[in-house]
C-alpha cells in the first residue's frame, strides 16, 4: 500500500520537547526540559474527592455525552474567576477545550487560511509554531526586548505583511519567561485593533507569579469586551491544578467562539465531561487560590535555587534574566556553542534541556536553551546543573 498524506500532514513536525522527554523516561537522566509542574504538589486528595462527588451527585448521568461548548456550571465558575481579573464574560463567550493548545488549533482552522500571515514574538511557543506551519500559515517573527515585542518592528511588519493575526504570550512567556510591560500590552492593542488584526493571547502561566502585588492585566481586559473585542484569550488548568485533566478554555466574541465550536464538533465532539464535572467540583469545594499560592511559593524557591546554581563560576559566560513567574529560564550560551550539540553531551552526562533553536519562527539562534525549574526537586536540580557544567566543559574542550 502506498500512502499519500495530505499537505497538513506534510507540514507536521515532531515536538522537540516531546522527543527529548523520551530520553528521560526510565533512566537516570535528570530532565530540565519539559514544562512540567511538580507532581508532589498535585492536590491528589482534592482531585479524588472531586471525582467521588461527581459520581455521588450525578450517578450514571455523569458519564453521558455533554455540550460541545463545555459543562455549563464549569463555564460559569470560570467566568466568576475571570471577573476577579477584570474580565467580564458570559458562558456563551467561552469554549472549553482539551488544553489551551486545542484552542490555538481550532482558532487557526476557522480563522486562518493557507498563505495568511500570523506575527509571533521571536522566539515563541513551539506547539503554536507547529500548528501554524502545519496549517499552511506563514509565520513571521517580531523582534523583542525585555519588555515584550518591539513596537517599531511590529508596526513595520503590520504594514509590510498585513497579517490576519498576532499570537502572543505576554505573561511569563514560553520559552523566554519574560513578562510584557503594561504599556506594551496597550500599544499592541492600539496597533492591531484599528487594522482589524486579531490578537490571540495565550496565558497558561499567568497565575504562577512570584510577586504577590504585581499586576499583569490581560490584553483582553484592556479592550472592550467580550463582543467586538480584537482579542481572544486562552488559558488552562494544566499548570495550576493537574495536566491530566487536559482542561483549557478560550473566551472572546461569540461570532468567533461559535465558529470554533463547530470546528470542535468535527474534531472530538466535546472535551471529557467527566473531567469537566470533576474540575467544577474542585473549584467549588477546594481552595484553589490557596493552592496556587502554595505552588507559587514553592516554584519561586526552586527558581531561586536554579538562579544561584547558574551564578556558579562554571557558568560565568552564560546570560539569562531572572524570571518573575512561570516555569523557565531562557539561557544564552556563547556564540561558539551549538545547544543541540551540547544536548548530546549533556544526555551522556545524565541531564537534558531543550535547545532554543526550534522556538524561533525565523532567524534562529543556535546558542540558546530553555531550562525548567518547576519539576525538579532541590537535590536533583543541584546534580543536574552540576552535570550540565560538566557537559559544557566537555563541549568546550572538544570543539
Amino acid at each position: 500500500m502506498n500512502f499519500t498524506f495530505s499537505s497538513f500532514a506534510d507540514g507536521l513536525k515532531s515536538s522537540a520537547v516531546r522527543e527529548i522527554l523520551k530520553l528521560t523516561q526510565g533512566n537516570a537522566v535528570i530532565s530540565l526540559a519539559g514544562g512540567l509542574p511538580a507532581e508532589e504538589h498535585f492536590p491528589l486528595a482534592a482531585v479524588r474527592e472531586a471525582f467521588e462527588r461527581v459520581f455521588a451527585s450525578g450517578g450514571k448521568s455523569s458519564l453521558q455525552y455533554g455540550l460541545t461548548e463545555g459543562y455549563t456550571p464549569l463555564r460559569e465558575a470560570i467566568c466568576a474567576r475571570m471577573a476577579k481579573k477584570g474580565v467580564n464574560v458570559k458562558p456563551e463567550n467561552m469554549l472549553i477545550t482539551t488544553g489551551s493548545q486545542q484552542a490555538i488549533y481550532l482558532l487557526t482552522r476557522v480563522y486562518m487560511s493557507v498563505g495568511d500571515v500570523v506575527l509571533v514574538e521571536n522566539p515563541t511557543y513551539l506547539a503554536a509554531l507547529q500548528i501554524f506551519q502545519a496549517s499552511g500559515v506563514r509565520v513571521v517573527g517580531v523582534e523583542a526586548d525585555e519588555h515584550g515585542m518591539r513596537m517599531d518592528d511590529l508596526e513595520a511588519k503590520l504594514k509590510q505583511y498585513r497579517p490576519k493575526m498576532v499570537y502572543v504570550t505576554p505573561t511569563f512567556a514560553n520559552p523566554t519567561g519574560k513578562v510584557w510591560s503594561v504599556e506594551r500590552r496597550k500599544q499592541l492593542l492600539a496597533l492591531c485593533k484599528p487594522n482589524h488584526v486579531l490578537i490571540l493571547e495565550d496565558d497558561p502561566y499567568g497565575e504562577i507569579q512570584f510577586d504577590r502585588n504585581a499586576k499583569y492585566p490581560s490584553i483582553f481586559s484592556l479592550d472592550e469586551h467580550p463582543e467586538g473585542s480584537a482579542v481572544l484569550y486562552t488559558s488552562t488548568f494544566s499548570k495550576t491544578v493537574v495536566p491530566a485533566l487536559r482542561t483549557g478554555w478560550i473566551i472572546g466574541d461569540t461570532r468567533v467562539i461559535t465558529q470554533m465550536t463547530k470546528a470542535k464538533q468535527a474534531v472530538d465532539l466535546h472535551s471529557s465531561t467527566l473531567d469537566q464535572q470533576a474540575l467544577y467540583q474542585l473549584l467549588t469545594h477546594f481552595d484553589l487560590d490557596a493552592h496556587i499560592q502554595n505552588i507559587r511559593d514553592e516554584y519561586r524557591r526552586r527558581m531561586e535555587l536554579m538562579k544561584s546554581l547558574l551564578q556558579d563560576a562554571r557558568f560565568s559566560d552564560l546570560r539569562w534574566n531572572e524570571p518573575q513567574g512561570g516555569m523557565f529560564f531562557w539561557v544564552e550560551l556563547p556564540e561558539s556553542i551549538d545547544a543541540s550539540e551540547l544536548l548530546k553531551r549533556a544526555v551522556e552526562k545524565g541531564v537534558a534541556f531543550v535547545p532554543g533553536v526550534d522556538f524561533y519562527a525565523e532567524n534562529p539562534r543556535f546558542n540558546t536553551m530553555r531550562l525548567n525549574f518547576t519539576h525538579t526537586d532541590n537535590d536533583s536540580m543541584k546534580l543536574g546543573l552540576d552535570r550540565l557544567a560538566d557537559a559544557l566543559d566537555a563541549y568546550k574542550h572538544n570543539v
